[in-house]
């Protein structure tokens, strides 16, 4: 029986691209929290494993070899777990090159600039009508291009792979972003389809129970933490 892996998660859209792959193909794993709200990021014992501070990571204890790999960076988790299951990443070359541009196009694209649209519009101390305008149209001008390739094919490769794992989990904050997916119905057709999915709604309710809701009024320590680049008492 395979060993489980250890997911250092918290419950965000890339915390989410690790527990819907998980749940997809199957594989054990143990989920160890890691609050970024608490500064859990910048203990040194998760600093071996993440140098960047980022979560997720993982620890496979039956990796290449069978020896234990650690492996942090959401995308380079998703093709490990791929190659590692044989499952959602095509052999064929020039389908798995299709899938690994689109998971590109999250790591480069969807992620940081989404992730700036929600932030500037939720979380920012205060409103700062350039920065809103610029990441909410970028965001609106990235929707456009997934709603484009997605009138051409049903999932953003033809079958769904671990592109779609890593591209949902940003588009379910879509109202967040400053978005409405009444206006992109090729997006909201795949969104809805890869939504109904078993296994991504359980990947999505991995600790559910650990997430705190937070905006613009969140306290100062907890600011400093998630955006100052540094742990608490650092």
């Amino acid at each position: 029986m395979a060993q489980p892996i250890d997911l250092y998660y918290w419950p965000t859209p890339n915390g989410w691209k690790i527990t819907i792959f998980l749940e997809e193909t199957g594989l054990p794993y143990n989920v160890i929290p890691v609050d970024i709200t608490a500064g859990d990021q910048f203990k040194e014992d998760f600093l071996k494993i993440s140098p960047n501070n980022k979560m997720p990571a993982i620890v496979d204890p039956e990796g290449p070899g069978g020896e234990p790999v650690s492996l942090f960076e959401s995308g380079a988790i998703l093709i490990y777990l791929a190659e590692k299951t044989g499952e959602l990443l095509p052999r064929s070359p020039r389908e798995k090159y299709l899938v690994l541009q689109w998971l590109m196009f999250q790591v480069g694209h969807v992620g940081p600039m989404l992730g700036q649209a929600h932030h500037f519009r939720q979380y920012a101390p205060e409103e700062i009508p350039y920065a809103i305008e610029r990441y909410t149209n970028e965001a609106a001008r990235l929707y456009g291009v997934m709603d484009r390739r997605l009138s051409e094919v049903e999932y953003f490769a033809g079958e769904y792979s671990i592109a779609d794992v890593a591209i949902f989990p940003w588009i379910v904050p879509h109202e967040n972003q400053g978005q409405d997916l009444g206006d992109y119905p090729n997006l909201a057709r795949w969104y809805e389809a890869v939504r109904s999915r078993p296994a991504v709604q359980r990947g999505l309710d991995v600790g559910r129970e650990l997430r705190r809701r937070l905006g613009r009024d969140m306290d100062e320590e907890t600011r400093r933490i998630l955006f100052g680049g540094r742990s608490s008492g650092r």
